[in-house]
């Protein structure tokens, strides 16, 4: 793996987006001889299941997956990986692009070692982005302890600051270089494939479900960092007013999901993830009491169904068959209500817990900020794969909702896609 030049390469292939998808997609193709470029906007590889504390279907970590692949790009020299860089332009057609890419400065350089000598020295902290803000971090940082490439960054909040000289001083490799600048540069491939993932719905639209007034609703991706051991509470679940360890949680499914007013379609993942979490909170909680507000169970496959099954036999964790209409302050300040009503019983139903988890939806990327490219996109911006033109194609989640497994399947495919597009050439 190099950290490109930013040379062009006839015949090659442009993966943009380095989540499992992309990863995915890059791997199959350099493994039978093409030449890719990876292109990713954050300073490391692994997207959203970097995120992640377990995936399904093993329920692996993260380590289980990523690390493999990541020793499979160092070790193939096929693949350039750029970090912080986005695609500006695309001009060309199948066969023949040329993508103009915008490089961000990391402010550090292949020097690093991942010594903290850096760290150690700042003094200022700033919101931790990879944990959802519910932790500080220091200026200058590694993503997190897996990270790839592994290398610190320089936070563009400290340049020109205190904190940046100090981080400098205290480097005892020179590898901080605070005169760093953005660079852009064209690459000329053959195919792209956009694996440009997805972003969680934004829960600030939920106002009615409390995110954003109670400190005690959080969204699932929050929680799944709470349960991460490289979380914000090293794995620990607590509620985040006072570190409390939580004696009853509710889980809020299709928040956002499914609703005209805000995502119309299923998400597809979200009732598996509550499931997961339901787990996570059991093993360390044996005594709490888990309430799941839903209005199907989509548990899609025979192994899926049988882990639905399994936590649906555990006596502690109830499923009630509603939606959650609002979410209320509870008595103590501290806890919220569920307000709901039984679609079987008719029964409206106010139900108090000390924590809630909003299962919020998934939203593509491109629905936000849309790609500088000729794409088709449905009315909800997930990427319409035109297969009869060829040349450009969309991996997972920035074609679909979809699960890792089924990520790393749809990627594979659009590798080979990728391929014939230079075959035709």
């Amino acid at each position: 793996m190099t950290e490109g030049t930013g040379a062009p390469f006839s015949g090659s292939i442009m993966v943009v987006g380095g989540g499992i998808s992309g990863l995915t997609t890059a791997l199959e193709a350099a493994e039978v001889g093409y030449e890719v470029f990876i292109i990713e906007k954050n300073p490391y590889l692994g997207g959203r299941v970097a995120q992640l504390k377990q995936y399904f279907p093993k329920l692996c970590p993260p380590t289980c997956g990523l690390e493999i692949n990541f020793q499979r790009i160092k070790n193939n020299r096929n693949i350039h990986v750029y970090t912080m860089a986005e695609v500006e332009k695309v001009d060309g057609g199948p066969g023949n692009y040329t993508v103009n890419i915008k490089k961000h400065p990391r402010y550090v350089n292949e020097n690093c070692t991942c010594c903290g000598a850096c760290a150690e020295a700042c003094q200022m902290e700033i919101p931790n982005d990879f944990n959802f803000g519910m932790d500080k971090m220091k200026g200058a940082y590694l993503p997190h302890e897996m990270a790839f490439p592994a290398r610190y960054v320089i936070s563009p909040q400290i340049i020109g600051t205190e904190d940046a000289k100090r981080a400098k001083e205290a480097c005892p490799y020179d590898a901080i270089d605070l005169e760093m600048q953005p660079k852009t540069f064209d690459l000329t491939v053959g195919s792209i494939v956009w694996s440009t993932g997805w972003e969680p719905y934004d829960p600030s639209n939920l106002d009615h479900l409390g995110y954003g007034r109670f400190s005690n609703v959080i969204t699932n991706m929050m929680m799944e960092r709470l349960a991460a051991p490289n979380g914000p509470t090293n794995g620990q679940i607590l509620r985040p007013s006072d570190n409390k360890a939580p004696e009853s949680v509710a889980f809020v499914q299709c928040a956002g999901s499914r609703d005209e007013n805000h995502l119309p379609y299923c998400s597809y993942i979200c009732c598996m993830a509550s499931l997961k979490h339901a787990t996570y909170i059991r093993e360390q909680y044996p005594d709490a009491k888990i309430y799941i507000f839903y209005i199907d169970i989509r548990s899609p496959g025979y192994r899926y169904e049988r882990f639905y099954k399994s936590v649906k036999e555990d006596e502690n964790v109830i499923f009630v068959k509603g939606k959650v209409a609002q979410v209320d302050e509870g008595p103590d300040g501290q806890q919220v209500t569920m307000v709901a009503e039984d679609a079987i019983t008719g029964e409206k139903i106010h139900q108090t817990v000390d924590m809630a988890v909003l299962a919020t939806g998934m939203q593509p990327t491109a629905a936000n900020v849309k790609l500088p490219a000729d794409l088709k996109y449905t009315e909800d911006g997930f990427i319409i794969n035109d297969f009869e033109k060829g040349g450009m194609f969309a991996a997972g989640c920035a074609n679909r909702p979809a699960d890792v497994v089924s990520c790393n399947q749809n990627a594979t495919g659009m590798a080979l896609k990728a391929i014939q597009t230079l075959v035709k050439r």
